[in-house]
């Protein structure tokens, strides 16, 4: 046996995570540059006090970071991930009980982004000398069940260090799918909380650099052959560009292929920013929250060329996107998962800048036909005129979301990131949103987390800030959303990191109470008003007097507040000025009308409707419903 260190668990996976490195050409970076953690009497004695020892030994090495929220600690790594496009994260350290189980929604947003996350949560006593013990779990038809076991069903990677032995073979394996373009996800490695103190000799080599190459797979061949010619014989194709465009540094070379062959792009939520909005083949989201221009050559196209999307209900507007009868999807992802979905004939299992490269060369000459061209143009300049108008400031004391949108949009620079996650923020972003640069357009629709905005916000400038950018992030988030989880505002304030957070005051869920008209649910629950204690509901007209822009000054935030009134907009766009040019976060309050929607983009989602019903307004829903589901095609192709 070579050289050995004795060590703590906790101390051997601390150090051994401050050396490994990603390797994606020639591009290097740690990958996992720091960590994040709260501390109880699970994981202080282990991790914490490796966290410490490394700290006091070697300074920056593996740099700690507090939290106020397990689960947003998650989010935070989810963040730097997007914006390291997969090849970095931060590890989560969590306690026992309540702080493991906190972590769960974290977890899920991440693999459901198929984005890394390192998540190591506490455990009970691997040996059970004292059983049970605080915040354990006991079932009796199995007394090993935990806390942690809650996390297999929403990780790529789930094991247990029950013997320090065991450590070796866990990290290693951790750090594989953690790297690894199909795979990566969440990633957690439980530790006993008397396992993380036990002492072992650790091989020296294990603590050493090691590198991680990110697989770039290319095409097998004869593979891109078959899927030029069903593109060559295509009449209305049209490209589905989603994350892994951006994953793998292809939108240089997606954009080569549009321009080359004329044919259209439309985005899902995780690939917006693979091209600029004026480009003239980018027609905007796609499916059930994307642009008419996009959704309307969607329908009559022939061949669907995904590349890089998982083809989730909103990107196929659950599966009425595309109505042609004979059409035919080509399928390019690295994940075999996702290639053969839609029961597609031709499969491109691949890394996307690899088989755009080699697409690009078996369709060189090939350009879709001038009508085709005439008609895509066409939709486009159409739907930017539409935009056009849903910008422009109506002077009402309430504006409407598009017209507070169209007024981030002007005041922000090109280089800014917005993040965004849940509510009605995401459709409309997805229609109306002018992305500028590819890492600009942050929102998280996988999961479409309530609470992700602020904790992925500040995940997406720490990943900014260690790229050396100082670009602004702006976090747009309603106030559903911000109380559900604004406390790592306080993270802000503490390590001074300056994001931007407009708060958008509609005084309920706008999105869920949309989606509850159209159900036939008239709103039901969905309003933030008084309790009318003789109607027994919350459907009166005494909104609450909660005070958003008070809570958030008082983590010692700036806090800019905008009464309604005519000149609304053109005060909000002073206010995203004005924090612009300061060092700090800066919050904005803005109330808005949540009754004023964005121009429809002809998507359709489907939510089931109660078939027998003796409310008239679902009656009628379920009836809309019924001829909506019509057009639900199989989608084999």
């Amino acid at each position: 046996m070579g050289e050995t260190k004795r060590m703590t668990v906790g101390q051997a996976l601390v150090e051994f995570l401050a050396n490994q490195w990603t390797v994606d050409g020639d591009i290097v970076e740690r990958t996992i540059p720091a960590t994040f953690g709260i501390f109880g009497h699970g994981n202080v004695a282990g991790l914490g006090q490796a966290l410490k020892q490394l700290h006091a030994e070697r300074v920056g090495l593996m740099p700690y970071h507090q939290a106020r929220n397990e689960q947003a600690m998650v989010h935070q790594a989810v963040g730097y991930a997007r914006m390291h496009r997969r090849r970095a994260t931060y590890a989560a350290a969590a306690s026992v009980g309540p702080g493991a189980a906190n972590m769960l929604t974290g977890a899920a947003l991440a693999t459901a982004n198929r984005l890394p996350a390192l998540l190591l949560p506490s455990d009970t006593f691997a040996t059970r000398v004292a059983d049970p013990v605080l915040q354990q779990l006991e079932h009796p038809h199995d007394t090993g069940i935990q806390v942690t076991d809650a996390f297999r069903p929403v990780s790529r990677f789930f094991d247990r260090v029950q013997r320090p032995e065991q450590l070796f073979s866990i990290a290693l394996a951790a750090m594989r799918v953690l790297t690894d373009p199909a795979e990566t996800g969440a990633v957690t490695i439980a530790l006993p909380e008397d396992v993380q103190a036990e002492a072992f000799d650790v091989p020296v080599e294990f603590l050493q650099r090691r590198e991680w190459h990110i697989r770039r797979p290319r095409p097998d061949r004869g593979v891109i052959e078959r899927a030029a010619a069903a593109i060559r014989a295509a009449k209305r194709p049209i490209i589905v560009a989603g994350g892994g465009v951006l994953y793998s540094d292809a939108e240089e070379q997606l954009r080569a292929l549009a321009e080359a062959t004329g044919i259209p792009v439309g985005t899902s939520q995780a690939g917006g920013g693979v091209l600029a909005w004026d480009h003239p083949q980018n027609l905007g989201g796609i499916g059930a929250t994307g642009t008419l221009a996009a959704n309307r050559i969607a329908a009559e196209a022939d061949v669907v060329i995904g590349i890089g999307t998982r083809y989730s209900d909103f990107t196929t507007a659950s599966r009425t996107a595309f109505q042609d009868p004979s059409v035919t999807f080509v399928n390019i992802n690295v994940a075999a998962f996702d290639a053969y979905k839609h029961g597609t004939q031709l499969p491109v299992i691949a890394d996307a800048r690899e088989a755009i490269v080699e697409l690009s060369e078996a369709l060189a000459g090939h350009t879709v036909s001038p009508e085709y061209a005439a008609r895509v143009a066409e939709e486009k300049a159409s739907w930017d005129r539409t935009v056009d108008e849903a910008f422009r400031p109506s002077g009402r004391a309430l504006p409407g979301q598009p017209e507070i949108i169209g007024a981030v949009q002007r005041a922000s620079a090109p280089e800014d990131v917005v993040v965004q996650a849940a509510g009605s923020l995401p459709g409309d972003l997805h229609k109306l949103w002018r992305v500028r640069d590819p890492l600009g357009y942050h929102v998280e629709y996988a999961f479409s987390c309530m609470g992700y905005e602020i904790a992925g916000g500040l995940g997406a400038k720490r990943g900014a800030e260690a790229s050396g950018s100082d670009r602004d992030v702006i976090v747009m988030v309603g106030d559903g959303s911000y109380l559900m989880l604004n406390t790592e505002l306080v993270t802000a304030v503490s390590e001074g990191i300056k994001i931007i957070v407009i708060i958008i005051q509609n005084h309920g869920y706008a999105s869920i109470g949309h989606l509850s008209e159209t159900v036939g649910s008239e709103r039901f629950g969905t309003k933030y008003r008084a309790y009318d204690r003789q109607a027994q509901d919350f459907q009166g007209e005494q909104v609450l007097p909660v005070d958003l822009a008070a809570n958030a000054r008082s983590y010692g935030i700036e806090t800019i507040e905008i009464e309604p009134g005519p000149g609304s907009i053109d005060e909000l766009g002073a206010a995203i000025a004005r924090a612009k040019a300061s060092e700090a976060s800066t919050v904005i309050h803005i109330n808005s009308d949540p009754l004023i929607y964005a121009p429809d983009g002809a998507g359709w989602w489907d939510v089931p409707v109660a078939e027998p019903s003796t409310i008239e307004s679902t009656a009628a829903a379920r009836a809309e419903y019924v001829e909506q589901r019509r057009l639900q095609r199989p989608l084999l192709g």
